[in-house]
């Protein structure tokens, strides 16, 4: 199956599975897979690391946005870099999970990620997931897909990744830590989580990648005619 170059943008809620999909997207139409996510955990890593962020999830605007001018931070091999280190592991724990949502609320942090993003998306078959890539970041993409899922589902598959990675769960916390983001992301003043007007909505409950994909290739014959 071909595809025209079009950017598809993909939108919803904590781990519903937004970037396994869209790697796979990727890699079976040869575009490029850019992790809006990981820049924001990147940013959140960054603020930990610098004493921006408070414990009680206070941020000083200020200094982190100044500090920001300086910040060399990027995709690589093998993921998200800061630099020539490669944070890619940092990221994905719950110390930077904890504190995103409040990081991705500053307006200084969004547009920092939005113009990094947007360099990328000059080149056209890209597919790209986070919380406003269709509202916001590119509002006139051409595919853009809404992701939802059953929130115990999804704290499930949370927890299993985590496990994966060899780190402690605690699914009363993972579940808890889903349903603040889930709030924060949806409520923020600043390009809050929703729904694009033209964006199709995907439930992957009970669906497999394979189930997925089906529904893709569905959606691009009949929109694209191929």
């Amino acid at each position: 199956m071909t595809i025209p170059d079009i950017i598809i943008a993909i939108d919803g809620y904590s781990s519903t599975g937004k970037s396994s999909f869209a790697k796979i997207i990727a890699n079976e139409f040869s575009f490029l897979y850019l992790d809006s996510g990981a820049l924001y955990r990147g940013v959140t890593l960054f603020a930990i690391e610098n004493g921006f962020i408070a414990d009680d999830n206070a941020i000083d605007v200020p200094a982190l946005t100044l500090a920001m001018e300086d910040l060399d931070l990027h995709f690589g091999e093998g993921g998200t870099y800061i630099g020539n280190r490669c944070i890619e592991k940092e990221i994905r724990g719950m110390a930077v999970a904890g504190k995103v949502s409040p990081i991705a609320t500053v307006p200084q942090v969004r547009s920092f990620v939005d113009r990094k993003l947007r360099e990328f998306g000059r080149m056209k078959r890209v597919v790209m997931d986070g919380r406003d890539i269709g509202t916001t970041v590119f509002p006139d993409a051409e595919l853009k897909i809404f992701m939802t899922a059953d929130p115990l589902i999804r704290a499930q598959r949370r927890a299993e990744e985590m496990k994966a990675k060899g780190t402690d769960v605690d699914m009363d916390e993972v579940l808890k830590n889903l349903q603040e983001r889930d709030y924060i992301d949806s409520h923020r003043e600043v390009s809050p989580l929703t729904q694009a007007p033209d964006a199709i909505v995907l439930d992957n409950s009970y669906m497999t990648m394979e189930d997925q994909m089906a529904w893709l290739k569905d959606i691009i014959s009949e929109r694209f005619g191929e």
